[in-house]
C-alpha cells in the first residue's frame, strides 16, 4: 500500500501515532548539552597575559638548553674503524677467506682522559636488522627454556631451523648472524709494555632480558646435557653451551647473545660489548696516552659493503644529543626575542587613541 510523503511530517517529527501510543519525534531533548547551552570560557589575550608567557618560556628553555648542550659536549667518545678495506689497514689481511683465524692490532691515541665508567661498543653499518623476516626469525619459547621448543623449533626459524637432521639451538637468522669478533684493549705504557684493560662482560644486557625473557633448558648442572640432541647454528664456531666458562653467563643467558638478539631499528647501529669500570676517584678510567686494540677477526662484513668499528664512550644523564640542547636554546631565544618586540610595540602604542574628533 503506498504512503504519501509529507515534508511537514518530517519537520514536526513524523505523522501522529495511533491513539494511546507514544509520540515519536526527532527533536533533541531539551537539555543544556543537546541544546548547546553549556557554559563556555574564552580567554581574552592581552599584553599583560601574553608577554609574561613569552619571557617565562625564554627564561626556562635557554638555561635547560645550555645545560643539555654542555653536558652532551662533555661526553668523551672515540671510534676506531677496523673493517680493513683500506690496503694500509692492519686488518686488511683478514679479508682473505684463507686467513683463519685472523688477528690484527690497531694502535690509537687518546688525547684526553676518560673519566667515570667507560662503555665499549661494537658498531655495524649497512646491516639491516629491521627486515621483517629477519626480525621474526626466532623462537621465543625456545629462548625461554621450553624443552619441547628446544627439540622442535618454530617454523619461523626456517631456513635455520634444523641442520643435519638436528634442531638448531638457538634457531633463526638473528642468532645465526651473531657478532663474534673478540676485542681486547691495551694501554701502552712508557716502557712500551702493553697493560691489559679490564673489560667487564656481565651487566651489559637489560635486566628483564637476562632474568625474564631468556632461560636455559631445565635439567642438571651439566649444561651440555641440557642441550643434548641439538646442534649449533650454521655460522657459529662453537655450540651455545660453550659461549662462556661462567655458568651464570653461558647458554641462552649469555649476555653477548642477549644483546645481539635485541634487534636494531636502523642499518647503522652500535651495541654494548664491554664495561670499563672506574676503580679510583683519584685516577681517570682511561688516561690519555697510547692504546692498542687487538681484534680476533671473525665477522665478515665486506660481502654486503658493511663497516665495523669499536667505540669507547662515556655517558651522561641526557646521553649524547647536542641537537636537543640547540633546539631548546633556539626556542627559548625566539620566545624571549618575541617578548621584547611585543613589549616595545605595546609600550609605544598603548596610549595612542584610535578615535577621531567629531565636529558638530
Amino acid at each position: 500500500m503506498a504512503m504519501n510523503y509529507n515534508a511537514k511530517d518530517e519537520v514536526d517529527g513524523g505523522p501522529p501515532c495511533a491513539p494511546g501510543g507514544t509520540a515519536k519525534t526527532r527533536r533533541p531533548d531539551n537539555t543544556a548539552f543537546k541544546q548547546q547551552r553549556l557554559p563556555a570560557w574564552q580567554p581574552i589575550l592581552t599584553a599583560g597575559t601574553v608577554l609574561p608567557i613569552f619571557f617565562i618560556i625564554g627564561l626556562i628553555f635557554i638555561p635547560i638548553g645550555i645545560g643539555i648542550f654542555v653536558t652532551s659536549n662533555n661526553i668523551r667518545e672515540i671510534e676506531i674503524d677496523y673493517t680493513g678495506t683500506e690496503p694500509s689497514s692492519p686488518c686488511n689481511k683478514c679479508l682473505s677467506p684463507d686467513v683463519t683465524p685472523c688477528f690484527c692490532t690497531i694502535n690509537f691515541t687518546l688525547e684526553k682522559s676518560f673519566e667515570g665508567n667507560v662503555f665499549m661498543y661494537y658498531g655495524l653499518s649497512n646491516f639491516y636488522q629491521n627486515h621483517r623476516r629477519y626480525v621474526k626469525s626466532r623462537d621465543d619459547s625456545q629462548l625461554n627454556g621450553d624443552s619441547s621448543a628446544l627439540l622442535n623449533p618454530s617454523k619461523e626459524c626456517e631456513p635455520y631451523r634444523r641442520n643435519e637432521d638436528k634442531p638448531i639451538a638457538p634457531c633463526g637468522a638473528i642468532a645465526n648472524s651473531m657478532f663474534n669478533d673478540t676485542l681486547e684493549l691495551f694501554l701502552i705504557g712508557n716502557d712500551s709494555y702493553p697493560i691489559p684493560i679490564a673489560l667487564k662482560k656481565k651487566g651489559i644486557a637489560w635486566w628483564t632480558d637476562k632474568n625474564v625473557k631468556f632461560r636455559n633448558p631445565p635439567g642438571g648442572d651439566n649444561l651440555e646435557e641440557r642441550f643434548k640432541g641439538t646442534t649449533k647454528p650454521v655460522n657459529w664456531l662453537k655450540p651455545v653451551y660453550m659461549l662462556d666458562s661462567d655458568p651464570d653467563n653461558n647458554g641462552f643467558i649469555n649476555e653477548d647473545f642477549i644483546v645481539w638478539m635485541r634487534t636494531a631499528a636502523l642499518p647503522t647501529f652500535r651495541k654494548l660489548y664491554r664495561l670499563i669500570e672506574r676503580k679510583s676517584d683519584l685516577h681517570p678510567t682511561l688516561p690519555a696516552g697510547r692504546y692498542s686494540l687487538n681484534v680476533t677477526y671473525n665477522y665478515p662484513v665486506h660481502y654486503f659493503d658493511g663497516r665495523k668499528r669499536m667505540i669507547l664512550s662515556t655517558i651522561s644523564w641526557m646521553g649524547k644529543n647536542p641537537f636537543l640542547g640547540i633546539a631548546y636554546i633556539a626556542v627559548g631565544s625566539i620566545s624571549f626575542l618575541l617578548g621584547v618586540v611585543l613589549l616595545v610595540i605595546n609600550h609605544k602604542y598603548r596610549n595612542s587613541s584610535n578615535t577621531a574628533d567629531i565636529t558638530i
